[in-house]
């Protein structure tokens, strides 16, 4: 028999990869010890990147569901581990150095025993930092690789990372193979020469299905000396999530490694438990394509889990380009044709901006930069003509170190519009901001929470936490939670009878000239840069609902009312209105 393999299971990931939200406190309390009964698991993902973030959303306090869930698995010895994007911690954007110090203390007492520290662009100046703080909070630093397939993606290249990572304290490496992309050859040669240079080194291999390559890279891998492999169950398996345990556990027992068995009662209670949820109430925020493997993910390397905003975002563009289209007597554009030209921009767009692994937020800013050259070159204006200031930030090295060289055209257009390029370590940039928050809390008689937790939510999550502490956000999370519900009943509803069902309440928002429609919405959800506002979004008097592109070229801004929440929009982005006709309906506090 070969050597021992031991087994991840990524919960957290597996619902992050499926849909917005995570499973409520109770809910977990409930999974864990069925989990635990399953066997086959040295591992648990419980938190981090995103489930804390939407547990605010929900209106949860996620400090107290993270505790819930990991204190069964500290009790019997299995180890938890949580998400961490370095630079950017539990976050779309940087974190200062006392607020990432902070969160190690406090995930360290809150039960997570390893932290998984990634950057996007594998600059290990955004890791080296978390490495250091995650050994003074007493966690395990795993410092892990970003895997994508480009020309300079190599198995030296990343096997050099490694050498500097495990040299700066690591005790661990994860193969981060976000997108499923990497190639299984070069996976396993990886792993290979990691061990080699380093073999008390553990090395864990995360890889969602995706494109279909994950269980080859997975054999690639153990057979070089892979330790622990992320896994999933039913029913979030496969798709764009995970590979499920139990054919994983198949394939490598067939091979001849020492693999745990499997609790086939525990893994359907599991299985029966987790549908349970979805039904309950985290079905309606996951996204039906996510259950579908893609070979055409390949090509343009984009994640999976990007796909259900993606195709929302490139169904605005479609319209906006089709009536460009029919307007110069061309055909139009179906969906698939639209895909393929996505994809293909993609595929053109990576190897400008110097080939950043595409995972979260990198793979956000590629995908949009490549959606808007879409419509700019069908309008005749060329490509990188719509750029805010998050994809020129990756560009100009504000997030750190891309891999390869920037195109001269892209550095020509910098310095046409005055920007400039840094090689400042990113980290520096940030000034820290505990002090801040501590007035803030003291200012509003909040208690910093047990071992400082309070504190360390409302720093890393300032926007969510105040709405969380107010019950905004709980009362927006029920809104949006009937409205999927009433999506539902809608479709039994007349188009007319939905219409006045959505719109009863709410105040239309109408245009103010001729012209195409476009949002830029920079908010707290996952989607760092949103093309369109998501319903029930807040706006307060004052605010910017959207901008209308007029006919002599100036984008005139549209305010949303006196404010209110977001019910409907009937303009989607890049769609052409005309004045006075309705972009959306916001309904304002009565």
């Amino acid at each position: 028999m070969k050597r021992k393999v031991r087994f991840s299971l990524v919960y957290r990931d597996m619902w992050q990869s499926s849909g917005k939200f995570q499973p409520r406190k109770d809910q977990l309390a409930r999974i864990a010890p069925v989990i635990i009964k399953m066997g086959c698991f040295d591992r648990v993902e419980t938190n981090g990147g995103a489930f804390e973030q939407v547990n605010l959303l929900a209106g949860e306090n996620p400090n107290e569901a993270v505790r819930a869930f990991c204190k069964p698995f500290n009790e019997v010895g299995i180890k938890t581990h949580m998400l961490d994007r370095g630079l950017n911690a539990l976050r779309m954007y940087p974190v200062p150095d006392d607020v990432r110090k902070l969160m190690y203390k406090v995930k360290k007492k809150q039960g997570t025993d390893i932290t998984r520290i990634f950057c996007g662009l594998n600059d290990v100046r955004n890791i080296i930092p978390s490495i250091q703080y995650a050994k003074e909070g007493g966690m395990i630093p795993q410092a892990t690789l970003c895997i994508t397939t480009s020309p300079i993606h190599t198995a030296e290249y990343y096997s050099a990372i490694a050498d500097q990572l495990i040299e700066a304290g690591a005790e661990e490496i994860c193969l981060k193979d976000m997108a499923g992309i990497g190639q299984p050859a070069m996976l396993g040669k990886l792993t290979g020469m990691i061990k080699k240079n380093h073999p008390d080194i553990l090395i864990q291999y995360h890889g969602h299905s995706g494109p279909g390559l994950s269980m080859a890279s997975i054999l690639e891998v153990c057979n070089n000396g892979a330790d622990i492999i992320d896994t999933a169950i039913e029913p979030l398996s496969w798709g764009k999530v995970h590979p499920d345990i139990i054919s994983v556990q198949s394939m490598l027992k067939n091979e001849g490694f020492d693999v745990p068995e499997i609790n086939m009662t525990a893994y359907m209670k599991a299985r029966s438990l987790t549908q349970e949820f979805i039904d309950d109430w985290l079905g309606y925020f996951i996204n039906p394509a996510n259950k579908h493997m893609s070979s055409l993910l390949l090509g343009c390397g984009l994640p999976g889990g990007m796909m259900g905003s993606m195709m929302a975002d490139l169904g605005g563009i479609q319209s906006a380009i089709n009536m460009l289209r029919k307007q110069k007597g061309k055909p139009e554009l179906t969906t698939d044709d639209m895909l393929v030209a996505l994809f293909q921009e993609v595929e053109h767009v990576w190897p400008m901006v110097g080939y950043p692994p595409l995972v979260t937020p990198f793979s956000q800013y590629v995908k949009n930069i490549a959606l808007m050259n879409l419509l700019t070159i069908e309008q005749g204006k060329g490509r990188f003509v719509m750029m805010d200031d998050s994809m020129w930030g990756m560009i100009l090295g504000k997030s750190g170190k891309v891999p390869g060289p920037i195109a001269q055209e892209l550095i020509d257009l910098a310095k046409e519009k005055g920007k400039e390029f840094t090689d400042t370590d990113p980290h520096t940039l940030y000034p820290n901001a505990l002090d801040t928050f501590r007035k803030e809390m003291d200012e509003n008689g909040w208690d910093y929470g047990q071992d400082d937790e309070e504190l360390f939510e409302l720093a890393m999550h300032p926007e969510q936490y105040r709405n969380f502490k107010s019950g905004q956000a709980k009362k927006n999370f029920l809104s949006d939670l009937q409205k999927a519900k009433d999506a539902k009943l809608g479709s039994k509803l007349s188009p007319e009878e939905l219409a006045a069902f959505k719109h009863a309440k709410a105040d239309a928002v109408v245009a103010p000239v001729n012209g195409q429609v476009f949002y830029d919405f920079q908010g707290g959800s996952e989607a760092v840069a949103c093309l369109e506002p998501f319903i029930g979004q807040q706006y307060k008097d004052g605010d910017t609902l959207c901008y209308i592109q007029a006919s002599w070229g100036e984008f005139i801004p549209v305010p949303a009312g006196i404010g209110g929440r977001l019910v409907d929009i009937a303009a989607k982005k890049a769609s052409f209105v005309h004045r006075g006709e309705t972009i959306a309906w916001i309904e304002r506090e009565r």
